[in-house]
C-alpha cells in the first residue's frame, strides 16, 4: 500500500529515512482522535470542564468527578461544618464517574468545600481534580475549593476579539511580581498598571506565568495542583477576566503558561494519589516521576487523561478567552528520558524509541483544539531538543505548534559573555546563532527570559556590570564597566530582536536591565519578597542610568512593530569583517549594522550595497540611550561606487566602538 509522504519530509531529504516513523505518528493521532471523537471533532470531546466539577443547574447544584478507585465520597465543607454526612454522599455512576446533586439552598456563592474520598484501605481529603476557584487560608494555609457563583458575573466588554496575523511581540509577565511592594501583587493591580505601560512599549501580546493554581509560591507556577483554577492568591476570576478583557480593549493578546508536562505531587492540594492510586492520572513506576522536578508525570495514554488535559485547554480559551497558549516542559514530554543530560546532535535523537508516540498523538491533537476553538489563538512549544517538524503545520506532518522557543539564543549570549573576551567576540557566529532555524518553522527568538533572572543565574545586564550596578549607575558616576554593560546591552537585544524568527520576547524588567535576580520567598530567605518584586521607579528616574535602556528598548519594539519587521521571512546577510568586528545585514529595506569592537571607532566604514539612501531610524550611541551622539542621524545618506556607476557601491559610515545603527532606504528604484 502507498503512504502519503508527507510534506515535512518532502521539504527536507535529511528526514526522508525516518519518513515511516513521521508517517507512523500522523496516523496513530488519527487513530486516536477517532476512538476518542467516534469521528466528531475534538471540541465537540473537549468539553469535560461543563460536565465535571460543580456546576449550578435549573434545580440547584451538581458535581461529578472521576475516581474510579473510590468506594465511598463526600462533598463536606463550611455548610456542613466539614462532616461527612448522608445527603452530601456521592453515588457512583459508570466508568469510575461519581455524582452528587443537591438543592438549590445547600450551597451558597464562597462556600468552601472538599471531597472526602475512601479507598479500600484508607481516606483522604482532596480538592475536586476538576475545580474552578481554589482559594488558601491565610491562618492555615490549607487550600480548599470555593463555590464561585456572583449574582452579576462578569460581562465581557470584547467577546469577539481575535488576535491579528502580526508576528508577536510577547512581554512575558508574572503578576504577583509585577509591583514594587514587597508583597503578592494582584490581577486588578497588573490591569491599571501593567497594561498602559506594555502597550506604550510596543508590545502587542502578553504572556502570563503562573496562572493556574500551584501550592508553592516559589515553583514559579510550574508545579500545578488544580488546573482548571485561576490562582486566588493574584485576586478572583472575575478580576483576572476584566484584566484579559482590558488587554483586548488595547488590542493585546494574552496567552497563558500551560503545564500539561507534568503536575505537583502534592496529594491535598493536586492529583497526587487523588483516588487512593498513585497511576490514576500518571504513569506508574519510575515512569511516572520526573527525576528533576520533584513532579508526576501525565500518562498520554490514558483516555480520561486526554480528556482532562484537551477539556482544559478548551476551558482557558472559552472561560477566560486567553489568546493561546506557551506548553511548558516539551521536551520533557517528547522523551521518555525526558531528554536529561543529552545534545540532541543527530536525527536518530528524533526518531529513536526514546520518543514517546503518546506525547505527539497529544500535540497533534492539542494544536489541532486550539485552532477548532479559537483559530487565531497560538501555539508555542517551549522545546530545547530541536525535533524536526514541531512547529510545522498538521497538515504538513508536523505536531502543529504556530512556534518553537529560540532557547539557543540566549545559552549563546551567556557563553559569549562568560568565556570570551570583548576583542573575541566572532561577528560572524553572532549572525549564525541567531539566524540559524529550520525553514519550515518560526520561532521566538529571544536574549534572556525569567529562566536566566532566577537567582543562581544572572541576567545579562548582571552579567555585564556586576556589582557596579549598586554602586554607579547615577549619571553623575562615571563608570567604564557600566558603559561597557549599557553598550552591550542595547546591542545584543537589538541584534536578537531585529534578526528574530518570527517572534520575540522580552520578560519584565529585563528590558531595562532590572539590577535584582529573582528569588521567591522562601525559608531560605526568611521568606521575603525583596527580590520578588519589579523596580518600575528606578527606569524612570531622570537622575540614574536605567531610563537609557528602557527608553531604547521602547524604541526599537516601536521600530520593530510598526514597520513590521518580523513579516519579512529573511535576513539578509551583507557583510562581515571580524578582524574589525563588524556586522551588517538587511531586512526589507532596513539595513543593520553593528561595530562590536571593544575600543576602535571606524569613520568611512564602507557597507558593500547596491544604489540607495539610507536614513538613520534607530542609533544606541544616541545620547537618549547613554550615548556618544557621535552620529549625525539628521543626514541622509548615500551609496557611493567604488569607481564607475556600474561598479559595487558603498554606504559610509562612522561606526563608534560597541555601537549599532538601523537605516532605512527610502528610495526604491523605479522598475522599467
Amino acid at each position: 500500500m502507498n503512504r502519503n509522504i508527507p510534506k515535512l519530509v518532502k521539504d527536507d531529504p535529511w528526514l526522508k529515512p525516518f519518513a515511516e516513523i513521521i508517517t507512523n505518528r500522523i496516523e496513530e493521532a488519527d487513530t486516536k482522535e477517532k476512538e476518542l471523537t467516534g469521528g466528531k471533532k475534538l471540541s465537540d470531546f473537549a468539553t469535560g470542564h461543563l460536565y465535571f466539577g460543580l456546576h449550578k443547574t435549573q434545580s440547584g447544584w451538581v458535581i461529578r468527578e472521576w475516581l474510579p478507585n473510590a468506594t465511598h465520597i463526600y462533598l463536606t465543607g463550611t455548610f456542613n461544618d466539614w462532616q461527612e454526612k448522608r445527603e452530601y454522599e456521592f453515588r457512583r455512576l459508570d466508568n469510575g464517574v461519581w455524582e452528587l446533586q443537591l438543592a438549590e439552598s445547600a450551597l451558597r456563592h464562597g462556600d468552601l468545600y472538599a471531597l472526602s474520598v475512601h479507598w479500600a484501605i484508607n481516606f483522604g481529603k482532596r480538592i475536586p481534580a476538576w475545580a474552578t476557584r481554589v482559594v488558601q487560608d491565610s491562618t492555615t494555609h490549607i487550600f480548599n475549593a470555593q463555590v464561585w457563583s456572583p449574582e452579576n458575573p462578569y460581562q465581557w466588554k470584547h467577546p469577539d476579539f481575535q488576535r491579528n496575523n502580526e508576528p508577536l511581540l510577547i512581554y512575558e509577565a508574572h503578576i504577583g511580581m509585577a509591583g514594587e511592594e514587597e508583597r503578592v501583587h494582584t490581577y486588578t493591580e497588573f490591569r491599571e498598571e501593567m497594561l498602559p505601560r506594555i502597550k506604550a512599549n510596543g508590545y502587542n501580546t502578553i504572556q502570563l506565568m503562573a496562572i493556574p493554581e500551584h501550592p508553592y509560591y516559589g515553583s514559579f507556577g510550574y508545579h500545578v495542583s488544580s488546573f482548571f483554577a485561576a490562582s486566588s492568591r493574584f485576586g478572583t476570576p472575575d478580576e483576572l477576566k476584566q484584566l484579559i478583557d482590558e488587554a483586548h480593549g488595547l488590542g493585546l493578546a494574552v496567552v497563558i503558561d500551560l503545564v500539561h508536562s507534568h503536575a505537583v505531587k502534592n496529594e491535598n492540594e493536586g492529583l497526587g494519589n487523588y483516588d487512593g492510586t498513585r497511576f490514576q492520572f500518571f504513569h506508574e513506576g519510575p515512569k511516572g516521576e520526573h527525576p528533576a522536578w520533584d513532579s508526576y508525570c501525565f500518562n498520554y495514554g490514558k483516555n480520561e487523561v486526554l480528556h482532562f488535559l484537551l477539556s482544559n485547554i478548551k476551558y482557558w480559551l472559552e472561560e477566560y478567552k486567553f489568546d493561546g497558549f506557551r506548553f511548558d516542559g516539551v521536551t520533557s514530554m517528547l522523551y521518555f528520558d525526558h531528554g536529561l543530560g543529552k545534545a540532541f546532535t543527530s536525527y536518530n535523537d528524533y526518531f529513536s524509541p526514546n520518543v514517546d508516540h503518546e506525547a505527539t498523538t497529544y500535540f497533534r491533537m492539542a494544536n489541532k483544539l486550539i485552532k477548532q476553538v479559537k483559530p487565531t489563538a497560538v501555539s508555542i512549544a517551549e522545546d530545547m531538543s530541536g525535533m524536526p517538524g514541531l512547529a510545522v503545520p498538521l497538515e504538513d506532518g508536523g505536531l502543529g505548534f504556530d512556534y518553537r522557543m529560540a532557547m539557543g539564543v540566549p545559552d549563546f549570549w551567556i557563553k559569549t559573555i562568560k568565556e570570551k573576551s570583548d576583542d573575541e567576540w566572532d561577528v560572524g557566529e553572532i549572525f549564525h546563532q541567531l539566524t540559524s532555524k529550520r525553514l519550515d518553522e518560526k520561532v521566538v527568538s529571544y536574549a534572556e527570559s525569567h529562566d536566566q533572572a532566577l537567582v543562581g543565574d544572572k541576567t545579562i545586564i548582571f552579567r555585564l556590570i556586576d556589582k557596579e550596578m549598586y554602586f554607579s549607575m547615577r549619571k553623575d558616576q562615571p563608570n567604564m564597566i557600566v558603559d561597557r554593560g549599557i553598550a552591550l546591552h542595547k546591542m545584543i537585544r537589538l541584534a536578537t530582536a531585529s534578526t528574530a524568527g518570527g517572534a520575540y520576547l522580552n520578560f519584565m524588567g529585563n528590558e531595562f536591565g532590572h539590577p535584582e535576580w529573582i528569588d521567591f520567598p522562601r525559608a531560605g530567605n526568611g521568606w521575603s519578597y525583596k527580590y520578588c518584586r519589579r523596580l518600575w521607579s528606578i527606569a524612570e528616574k531622570p537622575e540614574l542610568k536605567y531610563h537609557w535602556l528602557y527608553d531604547f528598548d521602547k524604541e526599537m519594539i516601536q521600530l520593530i512593530g510598526e514597520n513590521k519587521l518580523l513579516t519579512i521571512p529573511t535576513v539578509d546577510f551583507v557583510m562581515e569583517n571580524k578582524p574589525d568586528n563588524v556586522l551588517a545585514y538587511h531586512r526589507g529595506l532596513f539595513l543593520f549594522v553593528f561595530n562590536f569592537n571593544p575600543s576602535q571607532s571606524f569613520t568611512d566604514y564602507g557597507i558593500p550595497l547596491g544604489p540607495g539612501k539610507y536614513k538613520i531610524m534607530l542609533n544606541t550611541d544616541n545620547g537618549r540611550f547613554g550615548g556618544n551622539d557621535l552620529v549625525d542621524e539628521e543626514i541622509s545618506y548615500y551609496t557611493h561606487p567604488i569607481a564607475g556607476i556600474n561598479s559595487q557601491h558603498y554606504l559610509k559610515l562612522y561606526l563608534p566602538a560597541r555601537t549599532a545603527l538601523v537605516l532605512k532606504k527610502i528610495d526604491i528604484p523605479k522598475v522599467k
